[in-house]
């Protein structure tokens, strides 16, 4: 498939998306979200892809909303529906991928820039890298998530601090309030997000399938419906390839090579 506003790339069981509008400080726009919808999509229906990667191309990770998009529909209450619908289903997408996502930013990630990286599993930043909900600087609401992803990741209080303030994070803020996974130098955000990849591609799909649907469903629901959902799910993943394989290399000391079956 032939994208405009972001190249999508595949190797050793690594997806990689990178949004390419560097000149707009990849913001995102109706065909981006389009766009990263139908690659995530794609990257479901490719079972070899074992791991995700988000990225920018440029100095910048992604700068929110494109604001020439927001101002041509401005009034149009049908058309402001159908954009926040089409941010609202590119990110869910990509958070109900059932593979892990890393975000790679490389830069500021800001408004639906930050949301975006709610919306991912695992987050390695540059340290140059500033983060921030800046909606509440310009009289605007975050409505590609923010409201709820924050709050469940970094906190309640915290949380609302942000948006209400629309104040920046440094990247090691960010880390110190669980939204960052990790620091690296700015020269060594594609090696790490790299590294990382491979460590996650190398471990059973079904396995990380598992993990990471019941921490996104129990994460909204109370104690013991989620426990009572890790019993079912579990129980299922014992039947697999993969947890057959994992306890064979177990008792022949050696590494697992996981079918992810």
């Amino acid at each position: 498939m032939e994208f405009a506003n972001i190249i999508l790339e595949k190797k050793d069981h690594i997806a990689k998306i990178t949004l390419n509008r560097p000149e707009a400080l990849n913001a995102i726009d109706p065909t981006t979200y389009r766009e990263l919808h139908a690659a995530a999509e794609n990257i479901e229906a490719d079972d070899e892809i074992r791991v995700v990667i988000i990225t920018g191309k440029g100095r910048a990770f992604c700068a929110g909303a494109d604001l020439k998009a927001i101002r041509s529909i401005l009034g149009h209450t049908d058309q402001v529906l159908k954009f926040l619908e089409g941010c609202h289903r590119a990110y869910n997408a990509i958070e109900n991928l059932s593979v892990p996502v890393i975000a790679a930013v490389n830069g500021i990630a800001l408004a639906g820039g930050i949301e975006l990286v709610e919306a991912c599993d695992i987050v390695i930043a540059s340290e140059t890298a500033q983060l921030g909900d800046q909606h509440a600087n310009f009289g605007l609401v975050a409505g590609g998530g923010g409201t709820q992803r924050l709050p469940r990741q970094i906190g309640f209080k915290k949380a609302k601090e942000l948006l209400l303030t629309g104040d920046w994070l440094s990247a090691k803020e960010a880390e110190a309030l669980g939204l960052v996974n990790k620091v690296v130098p700015a020269d060594k955000l594609e090696e790490a997000a790299n590294e990382m990849a491979q460590k996650l591609a190398k471990k059973s799909p079904m396995a990380s399938k598992c993990i990471k649907m019941l921490a996104n469903k129990g994460i909204q629901a109370d104690l013991y419906t989620g426990l009572q959902m890790e019993i079912s799910a579990v129980a299922a993943h014992f039947l697999t390839e993969d947890f057959a394989e994992g306890l064979k290399a177990f008792d022949e000391r050696r590494e697992p090579h996981f079918p992810g079956r």
